[in-house]
């Protein structure tokens, strides 16, 4: 069976090119190709020795994900593919191009288990986690094929990036890497539907990357209704645990809160908001509901969005509302492989 060279690092690559009793310093050679130059044929690969790339044409592969559909906004400012993955699985994958630089939202993994009823990436379930090479595949397909350079990674594309736990931490010491994407850190956010043992664990991995917690409610009873996987964990427990989280990591935590009509936006919802999280160092990111012809649900008018905003920001919660970017391509979680599987006669996930 060929290796797939895909996704090792310059680490990984020396051991295994050592092995395989080849000099130490083809591996750099072999990583610059793949990660920096986007150089996937071995033939191609000229710094390597002839016999070289002989040998691996027939010994190792380089296989990832491959883009089967694309659509970009019509404002420029929103580019989304649809990858293919080895076994046939469909990933969705978010571009959004900022004044400050391209920010990558990424899938962690195929379908999701939570249920939210705002999302259209978990009605189906969730069929596997990916793997973080099939993860460091999307950020590449960006920077590679529509040669757009990275500022910035949000793991908040398909998946529960948490329940996903070991690859997901594996992929963001690959984007940190200095011979891959040499991401810093502070430029990465990882979104949670409040999992409550890994932001314990998540906070003791020391990594100073972004934590946003989908909070979506003031209290349980909205909550459950809303995100049945919170259930499993109490809201006073989700706010402990991003109270460790800040006092480990004294990163800042970021509180989704999807605005949903007749839901969740009252002055009521607001001030128990506050008084959930209390004096924690925090930033909400208030994000109007994106309805679709799947999911009957509706955004609050403009007013009612900012009188919820002037509610927190007058208790001194630091606050933004989420700049709608997409919509017409489908940019939500969920939309585009929907539209591409009703559309398609062939089999994927």
């Amino acid at each position: 069976m060929k290796t797939n060279l895909w996704g090792m690092g310059l680490e990984e690559l020396t051991v295994w090119v050592r092995n395989n009793n080849w000099p130490s310093f083809r591996a750099k050679q072999i990583c610059d190709y793949l990660y920096k130059r986007h150089i996937i044929s071995f033939d191609e690969m000229k710094q390597l020795p002839q016999i070289m790339r002989t040998w691996l044409e027939e010994n190792a592969c380089v296989e990832k994900p491959v883009i089967v559909n694309q659509i970009s906004a019509d404002d420029g400012k929103t580019t989304k593919i649809l990858l293919k993955l080895k076994d046939g699985s469909l990933v969705e994958t978010v571009c959004m191009h900022h004044e400050y630089g391209n920010s990558v939202c990424i899938s962690t993994q195929v379908g999701c288990a939570m249920g939210c009823i705002f999302c259209a990436s978990t009605q189906k379930g969730l069929f596997r986690n990916l793997s973080s090479e099939e993860m460091l595949a999307q950020l590449f397909a960006f920077s590679e094929v529509f040669n757009m350079p990275i500022h910035s990674i949000v793991l908040m594309g398909a998946g529960e990036p948490l329940q996903n736990y070991n690859h997901v931490i594996r992929f963001l010491h690959m984007a940190n890497d200095k011979n891959l994407l040499n991401i810093s850190y502070r430029n990465i956010t990882v979104s949670t539907c409040g999992i409550v043992p890994q932001i314990y664990k998540l906070a003791d991995e020391g990594l100073p990357i972004t934590l946003a917690i989908s909070l979506h409610a003031p209290n349980d009873v909205i909550r459950n209704e809303l995100l049945p996987i919170s259930r499993n964990y109490k809201i006073e427990d989700v706010i402990r645990a991003a109270r460790y989280y800040f006092t480990k990591t004294k990163r800042r935590v970021t509180f989704e809160y999807i605005l949903i009509q007749g839901k969740n936006t009252d002055k009521e919802n607001a001030e128990e908001l506050c008084r959930l999280v209390g004096k924690l160092p925090c930033h909400f990111n208030l994000i109007p509901v994106n309805g679709t012809e799947h999911i009957h649900l509706y955004p609050p008018d403009i007013k009612e969005i900012r009188s919820f905003q002037k509610i927190l920001m007058d208790h001194g919660k630091e606050t933004t509302v989420r700049k709608q970017m997409g919509d017409e391509i489908q940019a939500a979680c969920g939309q585009l492989k929907r539209r591409f599987l009703e559309n398609s006669k062939s089999v994927f996930r």
